[in-house]
């Protein structure tokens, strides 16, 4: 497994931003500080995706602060700071991922935890296998499974808490020759609803989203099969001040209701 510290330290080298392979999204945080209206810039784990975008909806409507989002994994976008990625709030799927920025002096304090996540074994809708807790349906049907999802364990938490569960469950090794790796939990999610893989594990909050469910069905893991996903979102060193409204929207009761209703526990 990798060591996160470790992995931010070979990273440091300072790259040209072209060449960090970011979303044309992030490559436009720049350009937005030139408008009249205060943005505020956020790197979310994509576990996030489909809650964020409603809660994004209402503080833009309440406060007219703009929030410009963009997803990925969390160890990506750790390294990505730690060289430079212009980015007011980073929310990683991991606190692990955020303590080594906090060490660097790139944070404005530790930030604060904002949810906890939970794994999903995750088909297509149409599929005829069983989904439960140990995964005896996908074992029973093995021969029909060509492709088994999950995201990369290397940078992506959901990735590494998936690795810990199929480990608990003695299923690791004989998953390995199947597995498809997601650069995120997004794109891992996206290969099952797509059918390039018959199962997979994924976020339950992506696996709960209604654009999810009208593809797919899924069953919601033990959180004793892997070690706790916390959550945490931190303020970056030179942010926004309109930034500092966002962080505080997001830990009101209004907010954290959104945050439940996709599968989150919320502190």
């Amino acid at each position: 497994m990798i060591d996160r510290r470790r992995f931010l330290e070979r990273m440091t080298r300072r790259l040209p931003m072209a060449s960090l392979g970011l979303s044309p999204l992030v490559m436009g945080w720049s350009q937005a500080q030139t408008t009249s209206v205060p943005t505020v810039r956020v790197a979310a784990a994509s576990d996030l995706k489909f809650a964020l975008a409603q809660l994004i909806s209402v503080f833009q409507h309440q406060t007219g602060i703009s929030v410009a989002a963009t997803y990925g994994s969390s160890g990506n976008f750790a390294r990505q700071i730690s060289q430079g990625l212009p980015v007011d709030v980073f929310m990683s799927a991991d606190e692990a991922w955020v303590r080594p920025l906090v060490d660097a002096g790139l944070t404005q304090g530790p930030g604060a935890v904002y949810a906890r996540g939970r794994l999903a074994l995750l088909a297509p809708a149409s599929s005829s296998l069983a989904l439960d807790a140990e995964l005896k349906g996908v074992q029973a049907q093995w021969q029909q499974v060509h492709k088994f999802a999950i995201a990369n364990p290397d940078h992506a938490p959901y990735g590494r808490a998936a690795q810990q569960a199929l480990q608990a469950l003695g299923l690791w090794e004989r998953m390995k020759p199947k597995l498809v790796l997601g650069e995120n939990i997004a794109q891992a999610t996206q290969f099952v609803t797509t059918g390039a893989a018959q199962a997979g594990i994924t976020a339950l909050p992506l696996a709960r989203a209604s654009e999810v469910t009208a593809v797919s069905k899924h069953f919601a893991l033990p959180a004793h099969l892997h070690a706790p996903l916390v959550q945490r979102m931190v303020l970056l060193k030179h942010a926004n001040p309109a930034a500092t409204q966002w962080l505080a929207y997001l830990q009101s009761a209004a907010a954290k209701q959104v945050l439940q209703g996709f599968g989150f526990e919320v502190p």
